[in-house]
């Protein structure tokens, strides 16, 4: 007669069995539905039991998935936060080089803090996902020299930032390409079309781009995506 082989396990401090649970429960939501994540796939996971897991989130998956979402939601607003120093679109490239990094480093965080949902999805985590969104437009408003923006231009600064999550999702769908370097490049561009196509209609978009372009070099994103476009449309 055979018994139950109970999962061992090393001892470890509170803080360090937390973040081990967790790392466990991010890699299980960024591969499956949420929904069809389990306690007991937690656990096995990450090699404890069932009750461990209880004993560190009472609130079993609903709990994992929200402290999942959180950490990951911490991490990625503070990738946009680079030093207001040279041209806004340099920052700009090495803010989306920063969180670009965490999306290829963290595929699995990554993919649960955005595709999440489901039956684990609530107003709490929609606000965190949501908070994401606030504050890394909030670090590009800054870059741009604007602490108050009007409607269109913080609609246009949102629109970008939707488009930065969707594209990653997509890189990572199609085994991350292309290559890191020309994903940002290709983003980098995309924003300072968005800016100055809004530019044309909207006049505090028009100064915030007078105001980048001052501060832009012959070698900054900006100023060469320019002479691209003045060189394929003299």
């Amino acid at each position: 007669m055979t018994s139950s082989a109970v999962p061992a396990y090393r001892r470890m401090s509170v803080e360090q069995r937390r973040e081990q649970l967790l790392a466990a429960a991010l890699d299980l939501f960024g591969h499956r539905r949420p929904e069809d994540v389990s306690v007991e796939d937690v656990a096995a996971a990450a090699g404890v039991s069932r009750p461990l897991v209880y004993r560190y989130f009472p609130g079993g998956k609903q709990q994992l998935y929200e402290a999942a979402v959180l950490g990951a939601a911490e991490e990625l607003v503070g990738r946009f936060g680079v030093p207001a120093e040279g041209p806004p679109t340099q920052r700009l490239a090495d803010a989306l080089d920063s969180y670009l990094a965490y999306v290829d480093e963290h595929d699995a965080a990554y993919g649960a803090l955005l595709r999440g949902g489901g039956v684990v999805g609530t107003s709490r985590t929609d606000a965190i996902v949501d908070g994401v969104r606030s504050g890394a437009a909030q670090q590009v408003l800054h870059h741009l020299g604007v602490s108050e923006p009007g409607p269109r231009l913080s609609m246009m600064v949102r629109s970008w930032i939707a488009s930065v999550e969707a594209v990653s999702l997509l890189w990572l769908d199609n085994g991350k390409q292309p290559a890191l370097p020309e994903l940002r490049g290709w983003l980098v561009d995309h924003f300072t079309a968005l800016l100055l196509a809004t530019a044309l209609t909207d006049p505090e978009a028009a100064e915030a781009a007078a105001l980048a372009l001052s501060q832009e070099t012959a070698i900054s994103p900006g100023r060469v995506l320019l002479e691209n476009i003045t060189t394929l449309f003299p």
